[in-house]
């Protein structure tokens, strides 16, 4: 059976696009919300920093993030945002190490 990964992915917008970042952003979760795999897709903005953008991910198994990765949703997202951010987002990738109870000690 695939385990299923975690995804971290920052963004940093440039200064005055913060708000096309986060426009674009929010309109791509419904699509990527009904990917085949997708298990969270939520994002976030750190707080006190307006540009820095983070999206907590999971995934089925690494073959549903691949196909993420392939997706029309986050071809879209890249085109829309090629310019409005200060460079590439970030991705890290990590396998869950669940701890503790079951419900609070994994995403």
């Amino acid at each position: 059976m695939a385990e299923p990964c975690v995804v971290v992915a920052t963004m940093f917008a440039k200064p005055g696009q913060e708000e096309l970042v986060e426009k674009t952003l929010r309109a791509a979760a419904p699509a990527v919300h009904s990917e085949p795999g997708c298990l969270r897709y939520a994002l976030h903005r750190r707080i006190g920093e307006p540009g820095r953008f983070v999206m907590i991910e999971k995934w089925a198994s690494k073959e549903a993030l691949r196909a993420h990765g392939q997706s029309a949703a986050l071809r879209e997202v890249g085109a829309a945002l090629g310019d409005a951010l200060t460079g590439p987002a970030e991705v890290l990738v990590f396998d869950a190490l669940p701890a503790g109870d079951p419900e609070l000690g994994a995403l």
